[in-house]
């Protein structure tokens, strides 16, 4: 996912890209911007909006909150006309009681002007987090119309909020951030698979091997050995040695690695966490649902009213226009997925993600260490379960329905084309459910990507649902050759960059890829010769499609490679396709080989991607094909020993799967699983993956705390740092699939 967007005081807007924030000024004296924070005699200058009343008593600034509203901006106390300089580091401190207690308040520091964007924002408990309050921040941008505000609505209940002692001081020295990483030894705080690789990194300074040993949870050593020292990882700027531990063959719980006077997080040695990660993986899909009420009794803490159905304040996904001038018709693209934190549905991160969720279940048919009945009814705890289909297939028909909605109807123009995406006019803040989401719903217009990506996920599940549903494997075959029809007539619309107003705008200048995957997907259901004789004339067919990033919603040319390689068929040449799936993983095996942290991912300059955990378990995935295609060990015992980064063997010692390790992410940047700003709600459900360290650090928190960084180090585990912690449906897709293939080799 590629998207530039922050969070605003009472409507949100694009923040530029990676900001090249300069250097404070080197000494500044502190200067207090606030006037008045103590009210000692007034409340000049503050003001607040329709509804809520203020008065100073005792020295302090008291507002009658009142009840019923929706949002935390329903209800502000604020200060405007506030100088920000670029660079500069703040600290804004107050006092703030509430009572009854344990409300929440959202106190921001941003523009009191279109675009609102927030610089900075917090959302203490009151009278449980504390009464006094002090955070520092780095202004992203210049301004002269700066505001800092108090929102406090949201609440069903009036109540009363009291401040006092504000301020906002600017020249103090930049906050050091100093990541907690705990023990140098880092291992996957996961599990390992009895028969599989076993492996660890160990942060020393030493430069000769060191002892190392393994224990058990009874505390005896079962195994030992000496690290092999790597040298400086360029990856996170580390002296590391390796441990291989893998000719340890025994099982259990609580073991723990030993080396250097340093004692690793435990681990298993097991296969039954993987087991439970693939359905855990998958069971995120039920909670991210569109226009469907979230049963608490399927998931409890988790259930919610159906979101986006028309029931105010909603207005609804049952029948959205067009964007203005796009189009004079309404659609209704009620269900699917909310595609990440927001309540954005896009086609193109869409169809990537329900690809691999069906190829996690295509797998298990035919892979030499498949198992249909791991993914078989029931075994995922929705509303379809009990209805004789594969748990799997139901979740992604959710959103394949979505996606056969988003089709141009037949008599408008561009019919049979795919509109590219549908969300809010403007962006909303945190936290907000999908159901208290007050916006206009609006669609955006058709694109050749968009299309592609309905034809070649329509084409693949009209194969996997015939044998359950006939009537839906027709109307997904001719939906896709509708879509294909009408690329081919509109080769080159495609999304405009800058429509990211609301929503991301999931740019691509090339649709070559999208063209052959949607071909290959159409012959592998069909056999047809028109797109055989496609796949086989397209430049895509024999290049080498295996970069350092892997694949994801702009690259989608593996997508149409690895089932062309996979699915039964009879395609011309498929020797050689297979085979160049064998040397795409022979590339990532040797980058996992050289890599000190073991993973199959090193970036040019090691700047890493947004989403980089996702690019490095989707090259594991070309790794665990060439073990489907091969049978040989190496690549199994690749593609496992991948997963061990994303669940804790990496620089920061982190599980990036919440619920899974001992120090997991929890706060991914989300709109309703926002514990860290709203302690009525949850963190996200255990099996969800973060995005994970990126590089360009785009969003305000980071720029704030990870300037200069290195590689691994370019995260936070903040809900506001949605450019390193977000979630999506096409993240967790690439985890699914990883994690039903480890569950697999058990």
């Amino acid at each position: 996912m590629k998207r530039r967007r922050t969070t605003l005081l009472g409507v949100t807007a694009l923040l530029a890209a990676a900001l090249a924030l300069p250097a404070g000024p080197a000494g500044a004296d502190e200067v207090e911007l606030i006037q008045n924070g103590t009210f000692d005699t007034s409340s000049d200058p503050w003001w607040s909006s329709a509804g809520v009343t203020t008065a100073v008593e005792d020295g302090e600034l008291c507002a009658a909150i009142p009840g019923g509203t929706a949002n935390r901006w329903d209800a502000i106390v604020g200060h405007n006309d506030l100088t920000l300089q670029a660079g500069q580091t703040y600290r804004l401190s107050f006092s703030a009681t509430g009572t009854p207690a344990d409300h929440v308040v959202r106190a921001v520091v941003g523009l009191a002007v279109e675009p609102y964007d927030t610089y900075f924002e917090v959302s203490p408990q009151l009278s449980v987090s504390g009464n006094d309050y002090s955070y520092t921040f780095t202004a992203p941008a210049d301004t002269a119309r700066g505001q800092v505000a108090f929102q406090a609505g949201g609440s069903a209940d009036a109540w009363k909020m009291c401040l006092d002692d504000i301020s906002l001081v600017g020249g103090v020295p930049p906050e050091e951030y100093e990541p907690d990483t705990g023990p140098r030894v880092r291992v996957n705080q996961v599990a390992y698979l009895p028969n599989g690789p076993k492996n660890a990194t160990l942060v020393t300074e030493a430069t000769e091997a060191l002892p190392w040993e393994l224990r058990n949870a009874a505390g005896s050593a079962v195994a030992r050995g000496r690290t092999v020292p790597r040298g400086t990882d360029a990856s996170s700027g580390q002296n590391v040695h390796s441990v291989d531990f893998g000719s340890y063959r025994g099982g259990g719980k609580g073991f723990v690695l030993v080396a250097d006077g340093e004692t690793s997080r435990p681990f298993d040695i097991s296969a039954e966490a993987y087991r439970k990660l693939r359905l855990d993986s998958l069971k995120f899909y039920y909670t991210q649902r569109s226009g469907q009420e979230i049963r608490e009794d399927l998931r409890p803490g988790y259930g919610r009213p159906a979101g986006h159905v028309g029931v105010e304040p909603n207005q609804g996904d049952t029948e959205v226009p067009c964007l203005p001038g796009v189009c004079d018709y309404a659609l209704d693209v009620s269900g699917g997925w909310y595609d990440a934190g927001d309540h954005g549905k896009y086609v193109v991160n869409g169809g990537i993600s329900t690809w691999e969720l069906l190829r996690t279940y295509e797998r298990s048919l035919y892979a030499r260490t498949g198992s249909p009945g791991a993914l078989r009814d029931g075994t995922l705890a929705i509303p379809e379960s009990g209805n004789k289909v594969p748990d799997v297939l139901d979740e992604a028909r959710w959103e394949l329905e979505f996606l056969l909605r988003m089709q141009v109807p037949a008599g408008q123009p561009l019919a049979g084309m795919a509109h590219h995406k549908i969300h809010d006019a403007e962006w909303t803040g945190l936290p907000l459910m999908p159901h208290l989401d007050p916006k206009k719903r609006e669609l955006h217009p058709p694109t050749t990507t968009a299309t592609l990506n309905l034809a070649a996920t329509a084409a693949q599940a009209a194969r996997l649902y015939k044998p359950y549903d006939k009537a839906f494997a027709r109307k997904a075959l001719n939906a896709a050759r509708t879509a294909w029809r009408a690329a081919l007539a509109h080769p080159d619309i495609l999304p405009d960059p800058d429509d990211g107003i609301g929503g991301g705008a999931y740019p691509d200048t090339d649709a070559s890829d999208e063209f052959y995957w949607a071909a290959a997907q159409l012959y592998l259901t069909t056999g047809d010769g028109e797109y055989e004789r496609f796949v086989l004339k397209s430049p895509v067919h024999t290049a080498d499609i295996w970069n350092p990033l892997g694949f994801d919603w702009q690259r989608t040319a593996a997508a149409g490679r690895l089932d062309l390689a996979t699915v039964p068929n009879r395609l011309p040449g498929l020797r050689s396709v297979r085979a160049s799936v064998v040397q795409g993983a022979e590339k990532y095996l040797t980058t996992l080989r050289e890599h000190p942290y073991g993973m199959p991912y090193a970036p040019k300059d090691n700047v890493y991607d947004w989403g980089s955990n996702a690019q490095i378990l989707n090259n594991a995935h070309v790794i665990a094909t060439a073990y489907d295609l091969t049978g040989e060990r190496r690549y199994r015992d690749g593609a496992l020993q991948s997963l061990d980064y994303v669940l804790g063997r990496n620089a920061l010692n982190i599980s990036y799967v919440t619920g899974y390790g001992d120090v997991t992410s929890v706060n991914q940047h989300s709109r309703w699983y926002a514990r860290q700003l709203d302690p009525s709600l949850p963190n996200p459900p255990a099996g969800t993956l973060s995005g994970g360290p990126n590089s360009s650090i785009q969003d305000p928190v980071a720029q704030s705390l990870l300037r200069g960084c290195t590689g691994q180090f370019c995260y936070v585990d903040d809900i506001q740092s949605w450019s390193t912690n977000e979630l999506t449906i096409n993240w967790n897709a690439a985890l699914a699939w990883m994690a039903s293939f480890a569950a697999d080799q058990g």
